[in-house]
């Protein structure tokens, strides 16, 4: 399986430039049925990332451009009368997908967002009392942008909490914009691309993932980390349980990406900014004096003893 993940990577790195870690991080978070909420200004590539992955897995794509007008039935489905049969049918919304693409999860109200919230915890789907189970593999991504706030509803704390990790995507360097240029206009590559993973091998990908060792050192060492959070004058807010849950297993998934069955410190400090920059809230002080997340957190991370 390691060689089937290595090739389904390097085929994602070919069509995705600049986004080396990035991949690797949304493909851990796919691996154990994790969210991901992706950050980037407009035209950085966050759509063709989601949609390449989708169709790496071979699995369903669907996409959902969110707006202040979209209805939660637009998402979930809804019940519709039949005059030919007399009968009231189901229709089911977008979400019955394997990879749904929320775009710009912030234009629309929290009405809206929280139609998400059933299907990314508990992968069903409830339609007029009826409940329905979400296809195998389900994982979200969603998008927004950070430089626009005007007409935007921000995501609440409990929905941010859902998403396993949150992505920054930023620009390039030189000679990976330069290439996608010419991926772009020279070589005119197609957005399909071959499945290189079939479910059953998807499946057993994420058995072999839980299998990977970690000690009680480890879940000490992830844990002082969440708990260093809540104790540090920085931050107002610190991280839950739930961020710890998500550094475990995200942890697992890299050392699994690194041909590793056993987890190292250095495979939780490559996931825990992903985990909890969108978990904890800074202090008001630290926000005016223009520290980010990013800063704090990898100041705290390092701050925590490594266990032997």
């Amino acid at each position: 399986m390691n060689e089937k993940l290595a090739e389904l990577i390097q085929a994602y790195e070919q069509r995705v430039y600049g986004q080396s870690e990035n991949v690797r991080l949304m493909l851990a978070s796919v691996l154990v049925g994790g969210h991901v909420l992706l950050e980037g200004v407009p035209g950085t590539g966050k759509t063709k990332m989601v949609r390449t992955l989708a169709n790496l897995l071979g699995g369903d794509f669907k996409r959902i451009q969110f707006t202040p007008d979209l209805l939660p039935s637009d998402i979930t489905g809804s019940m519709i009368y039949n005059m030919k049969t007399g009968d009231f049918e189901t229709m089911k919304g977008p979400v019955f997908t394997n990879v749904l693409l929320a775009d710009e999860i912030n234009r629309t109200p929290a009405k809206t967002q929280a139609a998400l919230l059933e299907a990314m915890e508990e992968k069903q789907m409830t339609i007029q009392g009826e409940t329905y189970t979400l296809p195998d593999p389900f994982f979200v991504v969603a998008t927004q942008n950070p430089v626009e706030f005007e007409g935007t509803y921000p995501l609440p704390e409990a929905q941010q909490d859902r998403f396993l990790f949150k992505l920054h995507i930023d620009f390039p360097s030189m000679e990976e914009e330069v290439a996608v240029l010419k991926q772009m206009i020279i070589f005119k590559q197609e957005e399909s691309v071959q499945p290189l993973l079939t479910v059953e091998e998807f499946n057993r990908i994420s058995v072999e993932i839980a299998g990977v060792t970690m000690t009680d050192e480890m879940y000490g060492y992830i844990m002082s980390i969440v708990r260093k959070t809540r104790e540090t004058e920085s931050i107002r807010h610190g991280a839950s349980t739930r961020a710890g849950i998500a550094i475990a297993k995200a942890a697992k998934a890299w050392a699994y990406l690194e041909s590793r069955d056993y987890v190292t410190p250095d495979d939780v400090k490559k996931v825990a900014l992903a985990s909890l920059r969108h978990r904890v809230i800074l202090a008001p002080h630290m926000e005016l004096e223009g520290v980010t997340h990013g800063q704090i957190i990898q100041e705290l991370v390092g701050s925590v003893p490594v266990p032997r």
